[in-house]
């Protein structure tokens, strides 16, 4: 009775394990020298083979603690197959008002993650690109260490 309970027990911990969602698509890129210039937008290229299933796409940011602003100002752009070739404008909140970092910090290196798509369901398999463009004020923008794209599947 005692083994059955244990076996049970094990077998739910690997059951609850192999439910975890982990990334189905994470790269990150570096931006060159600290300095992002509006004309650079970041691409990334995705491989979607499976379009019956939902999708969170998150867009992360990291920055260092001397960047010059409490936000950051991007467009996203998407294109791939059954999609029109789209563009949106997004704000990613990354110091509260009384100016501490939000996100998670580690020595002077701070990432933030912004939400671009809930239980989003592909139109079409096929290759999908995503563009991240800086759309802030200043050009060059600074103390922008990395861009990144996560993709989840639900």
């Amino acid at each position: 009775m005692i083994l059955r309970k244990k076996v049970v027990g094990i077998s739910l911990l690997f059951f609850m394990l192999a439910c975890t969602n982990e990334p189905f698509y994470d790269v990150y890129k570096s931006i060159k020298k600290r300095q992002w210039h509006r004309h650079e937008k970041q691409a990334f290229q995705v491989h979607i083979s499976e379009n019956s299933a939902q999708y969170d796409i998150w867009v992360y940011l990291r920055h260092t603690n001397e960047y010059d602003f409490a936000n950051f100002s991007f467009l996203s752009h998407e294109t791939g197959p059954g999609l029109k070739n789209t563009s949106y404008k997004h704000e990613l909140k990354l110091a509260t008002s009384d100016g501490r970092w939000t996100g998670k910090g580690a020595g002077n290196l701070y990432e933030n993650k912004f939400l671009l798509k809930e239980n989003y369901t592909f139109p079409d398999t096929g290759i999908y690109i995503f563009e991240i463009e800086q759309n802030m004020q200043d050009n060059p923008i600074r103390n922008i260490t990395d861009i990144g794209l996560k993709i989840v599947m639900d």
